[in-house]
């Protein structure tokens, strides 16, 4: 069995810093610090840094340094310090975010809270109290992974991808929660409904949410989410972590 955290090349300009081979919230804390302490090394040659749900990645110049200088430089700040106990970066944010759970906005509540082993309004409760971590983001522009939620939300995706979600869809399995910030097909299971745009181009930062930042989701009825819309933050409040 591999030891970790392991460093890899990843193709002509990178390595991958993996802290586990799972999620889990030590790996994630572990990829978001080591992240930020790259990011403070600014070394020269190093180009861009970024993180995943247990990994953190950095893409250097070749023409500038060599794998070989890169991972030995990479192998010194990891040996510093404890990166699954360390600090999380500064700069978080807290939000809460205004969702309809349910209704004909978010049809599969039921379907998820079943396989949760819970009923519809035990869901609810348990969903909207949780405060989650985004964890990364990927797949769509600004879209977030935020995790983890209770045991009991170690559900699987679908067997059939759900052939549309709208923007600003919650989304459960894995006991992840996954914010969806374009109109996508999916197969994770539509539980909630938010007005939020989290990909605004238009805009100096066009990402809403960081990795790092925490987020709860606040339930709220379908009429005063639709008066919400015409907010890009969809009612979202934010405030400084420590």
């Amino acid at each position: 069995m591999q030891d970790f955290p392991i460093i890899r090349t990843a193709g002509v300009d990178g390595l991958l810093i993996s802290f586990a081979a799972a999620l889990s919230e030590p790996a994630n804390r572990a990829a978001l610090a080591f992240r930020a302490a790259l990011e403070a090394e600014s070394w020269a040659g190093v180009e861009e840094t970024s993180s995943s749900l247990v990994s953190a990645f950095v893409r250097f110049d070749p023409l500038h340094m060599s794998h070989a200088a890169l991972h030995q430089q990479v192998q010194a700040l990891l040996d510093q310090r404890d990166w699954y106990a360390a600090d999380l970066p500064g700069g978080r944010r807290f939000w809460r975010v205004p969702t309809v759970f349910g209704t004909d906005l978010a049809p599969q509540l039921g379907q998820a809270a079943q396989a949760a082993g819970l009923s519809e309004a035990e869901a609810v409760r348990s969903l909207s109290q949780a405060r989650v971590r985004v964890q990364t983001i990927g797949f769509a522009p600004g879209q977030p992974y935020l995790g983890e939620l209770p045991p009991a939300w170690d559900i699987p995706r679908q067997k059939e991808l759900t052939p549309r979600v709208p923007e600003g869809a919650l989304a459960v399995a894995l006991r992840q929660l996954v914010l969806f910030s374009v109109t996508t097909p999916t197969g994770w299971q539509h539980v909630g409904q938010t007005a939020i745009r989290l990909f605004q181009p238009d805009v100096p930062e066009p990402f809403l949410l960081r990795p790092g930042d925490e987020v709860q989701f606040t339930p709220t009825d379908p009429e005063t989410l639709a008066r919400m819309r015409s907010d890009p933050r969809g009612g979202a409040s934010c405030e400084a972590l420590a």
